[in-house]
């Protein structure tokens, strides 16, 4: 079915879990990741891996001891991706991101990596996602969050002090690209 079909059919079976038709370009993922050292960081948490996307990038720019945590709801997306990639540094988690406290065993994130479509999401997940999202990282680590509207740039702004946003232009749709730094309950 390859990538862009397995995407497609999540998307029409999970709209508001997928949130696009297509995955992100490999630009807007590159630009992305550019806003961390993905190479100096031990433990890196992605949520929403989808067909991989993110996942081959962050295995790409990653040292080898490294550990990347990659959630993905979507069980036919997850058991796809998972029989793709066969790196030891990876371990994919078929369950919500809400759960990713209890997958992390107490260790804090370096880098975590969000391509969730918050806007479309029921209300109580993205809250309870983005309550728990700053309290997991490391002293100095990094939200990434990718998204198709700004609209999630206040919420985001409750929970860290310091909100970068940039434009992906080229992706399809234009992603608005966020930095988040400096969780406010760890001030």
């Amino acid at each position: 079915m390859g990538e862009r079909g397995t995407f497609l059919r999540s998307f029409v079976a999970h709209p508001r879990e997928v949130g696009a038709v297509l995955p992100t370009s490999r630009r807007a993922v590159s630009d992305m990741l550019d806003l961390a050292r993905v190479e100096d960081a031990r433990l890196l948490v992605e949520f929403g891996a989808g067909s991989g996307v993110y996942t081959r990038e962050l295995l790409r720019r990653m040292s080898p001891d490294a550990r990347l945590l990659a959630f993905e709801v979507d069980r036919q997306l997850a058991t796809a991706l998972g029989a793709e990639i066969d790196d030891p540094r990876l371990e994919l988690v078929t369950a919500s991101a809400e759960d990713v406290e209890r997958h992390l065993e107490g260790a804090r994130v370096d880098i975590l990596v969000s391509a969730l479509p918050f806007t479309s999401l029921p209300t109580a997940v993205r809250r309870r996602v983005l309550d728990v999202s700053p309290g997991i990282l490391a002293p100095h680590g990094v939200m990434l969050v990718l998204q198709y509207s700004p609209l999630v740039q206040r919420d985001l702004e409750r929970r860290f002090a310091s909100v970068e946003r940039r434009l992906s232009p080229l992706n399809m749709p234009p992603a608005f690209l966020f930095r988040c730094t400096e969780p406010v309950d760890a001030r």
